[in-house]
């Protein structure tokens, strides 16, 4: 028998063209084994090749699914754009899909479903292995440095509870990084762990790449104190650096004859300027993702919402 939860799959696309007709065909086919009602939500973040032309074809011959493309009116990232897709979706359970690639048997796209209905509001799909060096280093840096309940990892998909999507939205309409909120949401978070079924890897274009940072960036700012322990060590360098050249100022006075005020003056512009305007950086870049979170007029911009099904 069929599940009676309603399923939202909501799949970010950007220029995909190469591997979305097989998602697609992957995705529906497993979805309709489990459940009696379900909508996949296609996020195209401006995508440039054949990726959307791709997706109407492929869902014409789906008769069970209820289909929607999200055309976001320019580049946003996944961030903005999975919100976006979020916002639109109405299942009980939302199943995020941040990429086209699939590395997995698709039964675990099943066993999350059914882990989350053992209490978990949230629930990871995570492969085993080696993963990029850049992300193993952001989540050990972030890790290390916040204070979650739970640390983060690199997830291939994820399923979230109606509940969830509600919590996480009371605590911030802009979601900056949705994983960072989840982990500090207080509800329960699980996992599934398994093998990859290939070595093929997300192709990331260099647009991508430049979002992806800026996305880490800002979160290690937000969600972590690593600001504060920067600073801290840039403060204490100071201190000793300060320290270092009264030192030298008090024997350059008693062996030496210095011009007058030559030396208070370097220390003020070498120690002082240098450690003014560093706090004044971090502060500057906080308050400006801060001020952007909450006075930004809208969270996404979308082109055009074009119902397929």
């Amino acid at each position: 028998m069929k599940e009676k939860n309603f399923i939202s799959a909501v799949v970010y696309v950007h220029n995909n063209e190469g591997n979305i007709e097989n998602f697609v065909k992957q995705l529906s086919t497993t979805l309709n084994s489990k459940f009696l009602k379900y909508e996949i939500i296609f996020v195209n973040d401006a995508s440039t090749d054949s990726t959307v032309e791709k997706i109407k074809k492929s869902v014409e011959k789906l008769s069970d699914a209820s289909i929607s493309i999200i055309n976001m009116s320019f580049y946003q990232g996944k961030e903005i754009a999975m919100n976006a897709g979020i916002d639109l979706s109405i299942g009980d359970f939302v199943y995020q899909f941040d990429n086209a690639l699939i590395d997995y048997d698709l039964d675990v796209i099943i066993q999350i479903y059914e882990k989350s209905l053992q209490g978990y509001d949230i629930v990871n799909a995570i492969p085993n292995g080696k993963k990029r060096k850049s992300s193993s280093l952001f989540y050990k840096v972030f890790n290390k440095n916040s204070n979650f309940a739970y640390e983060l990892d690199t997830e291939r998909f994820q399923i979230i509870s109606r509940r969830a999507i509600n919590r996480i939205y009371s605590i911030n309409k802009s979601v900056p990084y949705r994983k960072a909120i989840q982990a500090n949401s207080g509800l329960s978070i699980g996992y599934i762990k398994y093998n990859p079924t290939t070595n093929k890897t997300e192709k990331i274009d260099k647009k991508t790449r430049k979002e992806r940072s800026k996305t880490a960036i800002n979160s290690l700012i937000l969600f972590t104190d690593i600001s504060y322990k920067i600073t801290l060590i840039f403060s204490i360098i100071m201190l000793v650096f300060i320290i270092l050249v009264g030192l030298y100022t008090v024997v350059i006075f008693f062996t030496n004859n210095p011009v007058e005020g030559w030396t208070p003056t370097m220390l003020f512009l070498a120690s002082g300027f240098f450690g003014i305007f560093l706090i004044l950086t971090i502060i500057i870049k906080y308050l400006s993702i801060t001020l952007n979170l909450i006075f930004k007029n809208s969270e996404f911009l979308v082109e055009s919402i074009e119902k397929i099904k």
